[in-house]
């Protein structure tokens, strides 16, 4: 394990900002032709914005490509299957490729996020937890972390909100560079990416709160 010390914070946050600029030349043109598809299959609006909880608990706008149908309650639940009527034949499509978080890359230059970290959840959910779990907060959220490697859907919150801990715990450059490694391998294998079970006790958080 590598240590996140001043120096490592800086460089993980330099390496965040010259991944995303590396791949802009390869990911723009595809940026663009699902934007458009997006404009023409489902209207506007193309982008999904919701506020999320960050480092410290700080607010920051979340954006996503919008893959469910604009009439549609966007704190209701998480799909549970591709079948879900209000999923968009699009977002399906994009939600099993995680192209629909594609728009992140925006976030992670801005400093709101960065590739590897937890996931960030809603304020709501955040402001539930025990002061164990709150330390999820005490680093950037993340494209991808240690929860989307070790089981994803298949996990309950309270597993994922485990694994990010261990993570805050574990911090280091190494860390990262093995959960991105996995992440590229994830992504190329067929996965189940939808939850079954949100909970350990209830399917959805504070009974009728979406499921992130």
């Amino acid at each position: 394990m590598w240590p996140m010390t001043n120096v490592s914070r800086a460089l993980k946050r330099g390496f965040d900002i010259l991944a995303v600029l590396a791949a802009c030349p390869l990911l723009l043109p595809l940026v663009g032709a699902i934007w458009l598809a997006l404009r023409l299959s489902a209207g506007s609006p193309v982008i999904f914005r919701q506020e999320r909880a960050g480092k410290d608990m700080k607010s920051f706008t979340f954006y996503k490509f919008r893959t469910m149908r604009s009439d549609v309650d966007p704190y209701g639940p998480s799909p549970r299957s591709g079948s879900d009527p209000r999923l968009t034949p699009l977002g399906r499509w994009l939600r099993l490729t995680s192209l629909d978080e594609l728009p992140q890359l925006w976030n992670v230059l801005r400093g709101d996020m960065s590739l590897v970290g937890p996931r960030p959840l809603y304020l709501e959910q955040a402001r539930q937890w025990n002061e164990h779990q709150r330390r999820r907060l005490e680093v950037k959220p993340g494209l991808t972390g240690l929860a989307q490697i070790r089981g994803r859907a298949s996990l309950t919150i309270e597993e994922k909100i485990d694994l990010d801990v261990q993570y805050v715990q574990r911090l280091g450059l190494w860390l990262d560079a093995r959960i991105l490694l996995a992440t590229v391998v994830r992504l190329l294998s067929p996965r189940h990416i939808y939850e079954k079970r949100y909970s350990r006790d209830r399917d959805t958080w504070n009974n009728d709160k979406p499921i992130a």
